[in-house]
């Protein structure tokens, strides 16, 4: 991947942009007008534009088109703006993969990560879709909020830290972020 766009909000979209930092991928992507999160403002750290809307919807669309593959990350099923992302994905003609986490393991996750952005046949989302070199793929990370995850965040980044060590070939130690409710 040469970069990791999302649109900023807690959970997996911040767990996605703390990765990319971590790693020194370019990270960006688009938010929603004021920087909005479910916590409050995004942080700086994260180089995200904003949209001209306060709604979310419109950075998940425009994220979606500005990237060359999305990978949606849930605990089950898709539902709210992950089923959004999923959609949008689908009106744009964008290759996409969904993750269930507490269905797979985050090493077959990112085994299968790797055979989608590799272009197999028989995970292709369209008939005439053309792989994007995983190495030079724009990766679009989307999924469960903050306040809706049923795990410490801390597993999404393992999870995205086996993504990369499959895709890129480099292996990073593994990441900490406080969990909003420890911060003061």
């Amino acid at each position: 991947m040469i970069k990791i766009v999302s649109g900023g909000q807690t959970g997996v979209d911040q767990a996605a942009l703390a990765t990319a930092i971590h790693c020194s991928i370019p990270h960006g992507g688009w938010c929603p007008k004021g920087r909005k999160s479910e916590y409050g403002v995004i942080p700086a750290q994260y180089h995200l534009k904003e949209t001209g809307s306060a709604d979310y919807l419109v950075r998940t669309e425009a994220n979606v088109v500005d990237s060359d593959a999305t990978l949606i990350i849930t605990p089950k099923r898709l539902t709210g703006g992950s089923l959004r992302t999923l959609e949008f994905c689908m009106k744009h003609r964008k290759p996409w993969h969904h993750i269930a986490f507490e269905t797979v393991s985050s090493r077959q996750a990112a085994e299968e990560v790797k055979v989608w952005l590799n272009g197999d046949p028989e995970m292709n989302d369209y008939e005439d879709y053309e792989a994007c070199p995983p190495k030079q793929c724009v990766l679009n990370v989307a999924g469960t909020r903050g306040s809706k995850l049923t795990v410490h965040e801390n597993l999404i980044i393992n999870l995205l830290l086996d993504v990369i060590w499959k895709v890129n070939g480099t292996m990073f130690y593994p990441l900490t972020v406080p969990h909003p409710d420890c911060i003061d």
